[in-house]
């Protein structure tokens, strides 16, 4: 596994500690538990199952850009960001931020595997 693999998969683990901020922040906006900790599991894992393949890091960047730029689309990230509520805030700050990192990791990660065969 290359260091960019490497370092989408520590940005999915960011996402992941954000979700589980806005779920002790507010658990019962999540109705049990964040399915979005599963997703970001699930392709993390199969990024680094996968990770001898050049296009491993693909789900680490469709995972973050659906949870991100959907949850943006859907009009969930402007409240959750404009709460009253310190830890909704924080959590999906360090949620966005892991996520885009590991978005913008996963593509460098592909294009240098891509490049390097």
């Amino acid at each position: 596994m290359n260091a960019k693999t490497r370092l989408a998969l520590a940005g999915l683990a960011v996402g992941i500690a954000g979700l589980v901020v806005q779920w002790i922040a507010d658990p019962v906006k999540f109705g049990g538990f964040p399915p979005g900790i599963a997703f970001i599991a699930v392709c993390g894992t199969l990024t680094a199952v996968l990770a001898r393949r050049w296009w491993a890091p693909i789900f680490a960047v469709l995972v973050s850009l659906w949870i991100a730029f959907g949850g943006w689309a859907a009009g969930q990230m402007t409240p959750n960001l404009t709460s009253d509520n310190p830890g909704t805030v924080v959590g999906t700050s360090v949620m966005t931020l892991g996520l885009l990192f590991a978005a913008v990791t996963g593509v460098a990660a592909m294009v240098a595997a891509r490049r390097a065969r």
